[in-house]
């Protein structure tokens, strides 16, 4: 069978990756063609662009960029044309996929979508849109299948792909992963920015205003695969602060406290039992046209799962030094700590048990053999 895959960031290539080996597995045939990163490509297959070059983080850039982004549609619609795949499988990135999607369902394609768009979040009119164009959707929050179920549209819930990445991570040799690194045996505050530039520019100098502040640590800054390091070095200007670049898991095995970007790394932080402090702060425009749109409680993961506040939040203004200072305080307090670990343990339980790749894997090849 013949698989065409379209992620748009770094969370999406992991979840691709993993796809693409279930997929390999239930079809040993499998010509998988895909837009997505370098773990897909680790994999197999054959990569078509590389989510690195169509990173556009909020409403004002996709609008400064929408030049470029009509022309990326436009080449993703003819590659696939060109390939003619059995199926179409979008994991998340829903900017670009829904457009895809609506053009391949009139072009007679099965299209499969693995991990919702958050439509439960802003403009839940698109569900009819994705009951159109749309032939499965895969979900991996347990809350999706019942959101859908509103609207007549039944989903598969799969778990949640981290359980199975977080657990089938190589064992990690703690003493040579800090010599490797240069890292005392000072307990590890973890800095997660994000991925993209605009992310980690707003973030990463409001994280590391800390540093003088909290002597008895040391400051670990994730970075993404997708930047390199000399887009950090600017930021690094104190002797307790280390860089380890696509080593998020490892850091985070050993952190102690982690500040974090609002994203997919607030949920893996809270797998790995991290306490933390959850971080937002985006461009103005985007942020005010945001607000108007988006109807949720919360921004993180681990709280909309939860349903209730877990971790603390510090949006654009609260995102100040002041609150954060107060907050990362508060999370290094032995009974706040324990508070977190029994929350986290709860969380792991609702996201379901393991297996989520393999499971949606088997279903999408199920479908389109028949």
């Amino acid at each position: 069978m013949r698989y065409y895959i379209i992620v748009g960031e770094a969370s999406g290539d992991l979840h691709g990756s993993n796809l693409m080996k279930s997929l390999f597995k239930q079809d040993e045939q499998a010509d998988i063609r895909f837009w997505g990163g370098d773990l897909m490509q680790s994999v197999g297959g054959e990569l078509v662009m590389h989510y690195k070059e169509r990173q556009f983080m909020g409403f004002a850039e996709v609008i400064f960029n929408i030049k470029k982004i009509l022309g990326l549609i436009k080449f993703c619609k003819s590659d696939i044309e060109k390939f003619q795949p059995d199926v179409i499988i979008f994991i998340d990135n829903s900017g670009f996929n829904l457009r895809i999607a609506k053009w391949a369902k009139e072009q007679n394609f099965k299209t499969h979508y693995y991990i919702s768009p958050q439509v439960w979040a802003s403009r839940a009119s698109r569900v009819e849109k994705i009951k159109r164009d749309v032939d499965a959707m895969y979900c991996i929050l347990p809350f999706e299948k019942e959101f859908y179920k509103q609207y007549n549209y039944e989903v598969n819930f799969v778990g949640h792909p981290l359980i199975d990445a977080i657990a089938d991570r190589p064992q990690l040799k703690v003493e040579d992963f800090r010599k490797e690194h240069k890292l005392s045996e000072q307990p590890i505050i973890a800095l997660l920015p994000g991925s993209r530039k605009q992310e980690i520019t707003k973030m990463l100098g409001v994280m590391l205003s800390l540093v003088e502040d909290f002597k008895d640590y040391q400051f670990v800054i994730a970075g993404a695969p997708s930047q390199d390091y000399e887009f950090y070095k600017p930021f690094i200007k104190q002797e307790n602060i280390k860089f380890i670049s696509n080593k998020t898991y490892d850091l985070l095995s050993i952190s102690y406290a982690a500040l974090v970007t609002s994203g997919t790394a607030t949920l893996e932080t809270a797998l790995f039992k991290v306490p933390q402090v959850v971080c937002y702060k985006a461009n103005a425009i985007s942020y005010h046209i945001a607000k108007r749109i988006i109807t949720l409680k919360f921004i993180s993961l681990v709280n909309l799962i939860m349903d209730r506040e877990v971790v603390t939040e510090l949006i654009q203004g609260d995102l100040n030094k002041k609150r954060l200072k107060k907050e990362l305080t508060a999370i290094l307090d032995t009974k706040k700590r324990e508070e977190l670990f029994l929350e986290y343990f709860e969380l792991e339980k609702i996201l379901g048990s393991r297996g989520a790749s393999d499971t949606t894997a088997k279903l999408i090849y199920e479908a389109i053999k028949n």
